[in-house]
């Protein structure tokens, strides 16, 4: 007996242990699953851009040739003539000054590009090539040699190549034309040839560099100053102002490529996106940020229809009066208003509840425009009403 409460005293010790090491795995599974999830993250590249390193604007003027009849009325456009004619010269050939050309197959147009940082001349980039006469359809010309001149009045690259035109115009002789996007501009794929570099500070940069913020916010320059002080030591980056960060890197070109590129890759997560309503009234578009708020306040909207209508009616004179049949006009105005809806906003009011308030009442984008505009005026908007 002795030896069996034994044994059943060790079976309940043992099964007790057992348990108890049970729940404790249980808990650190618990755990482990509660832990958050890991916050969104940027990376610096997506938030900053290294100043120094930026675009420069290329433009140049040109000749587009090869025209299906399609080109420029000289009559209307002489500088498409003149620009021929100089061009002409050049080759050797002189045009008689009695004599103007009537060109159906050119083109005047406009040359753009962008020249990227660090471009090298032998490096091709895109142009956009786009009339500034009166061509119907540039589809299907070749653009002639351009210089295209910086802001400096440099030549930085040379532009020529086949013109692609994703629109189409199409003519009859009744008067009836069709046309689908846009005919008059296009853009030559690798159509210029860099020729010349532009210097860049960051070659010239004895290891100080600056990180300018593409929105400028305090909350995220002080986020990424911690992130690369945290990676590398304490005063390596410093947080200037709200739109830029100092960071202090090594003198050698060579070393700094690749340290900046490391600091590029760092995950940093940016501030709280300011509350803002962006309204556009040309097309009615209205994008309301996520912590746009309003207190309590309530709204009556309601719509004035005003309707004319025009019925003219036939005034007929009597037989042998010598009078003259006459159009008489009779208009007919009515002015007619909706039932307004009203509706209320509660303190702590979200984005989805507005939207759910004014979608209810049936209002069009202008409406909901005239309502955000009402209350922000009446101070129940918390947020920046953003008119492009």
């Amino acid at each position: 007996m002795n030896g069996l409460c034994f044994d059943r005293y060790t079976l309940a010790r043992a099964r007790e242990r057992t348990l108890s090491v049970l729940r404790g795995v249980i808990i650190v599974l618990c755990a482990s699953f509660s832990v958050s999830q890991p916050v969104h993250a940027d990376k610096i590249r997506d938030l900053a851009q290294v100043g120094g390193v930026r675009t420069n604007q290329l433009i140049g003027y040109g000749l587009v040739v090869g025209l299906d009849g399609s080109g420029d009325q000289t009559t209307q456009a002489p500088f498409t003539t003149q620009s021929l004619e100089n061009m002409l010269v050049q080759f050797g050939i002189t045009v008689p000054a009695n004599v103007r050309p009537q060109l159906k197959n050119a083109a005047a147009v406009t040359i753009t590009a962008q020249l990227p940082p660090f471009a090298k001349p032998g490096q091709t980039i895109d142009v956009t090539v786009a009339s500034i006469g009166n061509a119907k359809s540039i589809r299907g010309g070749e653009l002639l040699m351009t210089p295209l001149r910086g802001a400096d009045g440099n030549v930085y690259a040379m532009a020529q190549g086949s013109v692609v035109v994703g629109g189409i115009s199409a003519q009859g002789k009744s008067g009836s034309s069709v046309q689908v996007n846009i005919s008059a501009s296009g853009r030559v794929p690798n159509g210029a040839t860099v020729e010349r570099s532009v210097a860049s500070s960051f070659a010239n940069s004895n290891g100080d560099l600056m990180l300018n913020l593409n929105t400028p916010d305090f909350t995220t320059a002080t986020r990424i100053a911690e992130a690369v002080n945290r990676t590398y030591g304490a005063g390596t980056a410093n947080a200037v102002d709200g739109g830029s960060v100092a960071v202090r890197g090594p003198a050698d070109a060579a070393q700094r490529v690749a340290w900046l590129g490391a600091i590029q890759a760092l995950d940093v997560n940016p501030g709280d996106a300011p509350a803002r309503v962006v309204v556009n009234s040309r097309t009615g578009t209205v994008v309301i940020g996520s912590d746009v708020r309003v207190t309590p306040a309530a709204v009556a909207h309601g719509a004035i229809q005003v309707t004319i209508s025009e019925q003219p009616s036939v005034s007929q004179p009597e037989a042998f009066s010598k009078g003259q049949t006459v159009v008489v006009p009779n208009s007919s105005v009515q002015v007619s208003e909706d039932g307004g809806h009203m509706f209320k906003f509660g303190p702590g009011t979200n984005l989805d509840t507005i939207v759910r308030a004014v979608n209810q009442v049936g209002a069009s984008p202008s409406d909901l425009i005239s309502i955000l505009q009402a209350l922000k005026q009446a101070g129940a908007l918390h947020a920046e009403l953003v008119v492009i």
